[in-house]
């Protein structure tokens, strides 16, 4: 697919919120870069995010014409109760508001359709939380892709509890489990899932049943999909991408990390909303400390914690004795108000040593400065990935979606954290954890022959994180053969199709290797093509080559 009209044409659809948003977007500047033409559908507040992470993709002498664009769909908050401008997760300002947010997403279904009809892309790479997305790709004869935004060891141990039910069988919320037919031994509670996990079959509140419909939808939806792309790397947690694909017959492609497509200082410095403090005298402030002294503390754009907890975290901090910097999400009303939460005098005490930043901030600059060595974290995949990038120990600090999934993966599967200690999932306002949990946690990735052990360990993830999405690394390859499995659907979908170009075009066969190729061409889906060698009709760079749309008579010289 050569010109603008020929190019494979994706359409990107995140979920509105900045955890969903910003991978989506680091997605579709990888395809970009590959030569597919992006589109990325959003809402008209959410808009500047989008611009502003896309920024300016950096052009390559293979791909000098990188297409990425934006669509607006207007965000019906008003119709669902939720206050005007509503259009984000970051801005529901209660949790009792959470399922008039998902059900405006819902009446998102009508416009995308009208969107799809007017501009006929290839394929649909739409968030899980969309699951009416597979119906209104399907209605436009094109495949639905599942972008989950987490890791194939949640995705496993998720799929595990559903089949299992083994927190069914224990006697009390707190007695410890073993995840069945999981890799490796791992344990959880029953006050560790969510509450429509725990909840009874007959079960009659209504919104905990409104949940349960949610996510069986999010299933079956994922079943009748496409496949589902996983912002992760074989290196990282390969041996559940395996058992997802071979156990449970996913078809799934480990593209990550995604957030290695902004490359320099800028882009990173960009990625999501503007930073509420400059991330010049951010950096400038770091290189003013030792190497792995300075403690990152930052629990993503959703998780919330009431003042009587942040005066905890701040304690523990002072006690600790380490540089930090802090970053502090409060609600508009809390930003008015006077920092009660603060121990009196702890700003002007900590003058030098700890930075508070209220609001967003740059984080993949911060956590791949050498001055971080250690980071205090929510456990959202993101994040989580990002402290793995940057070969940085973690505190883990899950509150609530697969967060508590992550923390096993961070502390018991590669080894590189510590659990801070938290007992029960929440929704937004995260568990409480005293000062004396706090401080001991951060102590063990911060000092001592404990915390150098994990940092050797992280530090290893630095390097393979990058060598996944460079050129033949296994990020990289996979990519590619989910790009070319399009090409071919989209260009049997077009019931024409040049197997010799395709081949070709991919560097892995000449077209003199392919016989009678000039003339090969899949009409009406029967085509009959002589090939050398046999397996260039099997694969395509290790994928299977599999498409129902033409026959083939193969002789092998």
């Amino acid at each position: 697919m050569g010109s603008e009209s020929q190019k494979l044409h994706i359409f990107f659809f995140p979920y509105p919120a900045h955890g969903h948003m910003i991978p989506t977007i680091d997605m579709a500047k990888l395809f970009a870069t590959r030569g597919v033409r992006a589109t990325i559908l959003t809402t008209p507040l959410n808009l500047p995010i989008v611009s502003r992470t896309i920024g300016n993709p950096k052009t390559t002498p293979q791909n000098p014409d990188i297409l990425i664009s934006t669509l607006t769909i207007r965000f019906p908050c008003l119709e669902v109760g939720l206050p005007e401008g509503c259009e984000n997760a970051e801005s529901i300002p209660s949790p009792s508001l959470i399922l008039n947010f998902r059900r405006a997403t819902r009446m998102l279904q009508q416009p995308l359709e009208q969107l799809l009809l007017q501009h006929q892309p290839h394929c649909l790479i739409a968030d899980m939380f969309f699951p009416w997305a597979t119906d209104s790709a399907a209605k436009f004869g094109i495949p639905r892709i599942v972008f989950h935004g987490t890791s194939s060891f949640a995705q496993c141990a998720i799929e595990c509890m559903r089949l299992y039910q083994p927190h069914k069988e224990v006697s009390s919320d707190s007695e410890p489990f073993v995840i069945p037919n999981l890799p490796g031994e791992i344990k959880m509670t029953k006050m560790l899932l969510p509450k429509f996990m725990r909840s009874n079959d007959d079960d009659d509140d209504d919104d905990t049943n409104e949940v349960m419909r949610l996510f069986k939808a999010i299933r079956e939806s994922e079943l009748r999909s496409f496949g589902v792309v996983v912002n992760s790397f074989y290196g990282l947690d390969g041996v559940y991408a395996d058992h997802n694909r071979k156990v449970f017959r996913r078809k799934t492609w480990q593209i990550g990390p995604v957030s290695l497509s902004h490359r320099d200082m800028k882009e990173k410095a960009n990625r999501g909303k503007e930073a509420s403090f400059n991330e010049q005298e951010c950096l400038k402030w770091l290189d003013s400390k030792e190497p792995n002294s300075t403690l990152y503390i930052c629990f993503g754009s959703v998780a919330n914690f009431n003042d009587s907890q942040l005066r905890e975290i701040a304690l523990a901090l002072e006690a600790s004795g380490h540089n930090f910097i802090w970053v502090v999400r409060k609600s508009r009303k809390e930003e008015e108000e006077e920092d009660q939460w603060l121990p009196e005098g702890f700003e002007k005490r900590m003058e030098g040593k700890g930075l508070i930043i209220r609001g967003w901030a740059p984080q993949v600059l911060i956590l791949e400065h050498v001055a971080v060595g250690g980071f205090v974290t929510h456990c959202g995949w993101n994040s989580t990935l990002e402290g793995v990038c940057a070969g940085v120990p973690m505190v883990t600090w899950p509150v609530a979606a697969e967060q508590f999934y992550n923390e096993k993966f961070v502390t018991e599967v590669v080894r590189i954290g510590v659990p801070v200690g938290v007992k029960k999932f929440a929704e937004m306002v995260g568990d409480s954890v005293e000062k004396e949990d706090i401080e001991n946690a951060i102590r063990r990735v911060m000092e001592g022959e404990e915390a150098e052990e994990m940092r050797n360990r992280a530090k290893k993830y630095i390097n393979m994180a990058k060598q996944a999405v460079e050129e033949r690394g296994s990020s990289y390859l996979e990519l590619n053969a989910l790009i070319q499995e399009l090409e071919i659907q989209a260009a049997c979908d077009h019931n024409h199709m040049d197997l010799a170009e395709l081949f070709a075009s991919h560097g892995r066969y000449e077209p003199s290797e392919v016989r009678y190729a000039s003339k090969a061409k899949v009409k009406h889906g029967i085509g009959f093509l002589g090939v050398k060698p046999l397996e260039a009709l099997m694969f395509i760079n290790g994928s299977l080559f599999s498409s129902a749309c033409f026959f083939f008579d193969v002789s092998v010289a």
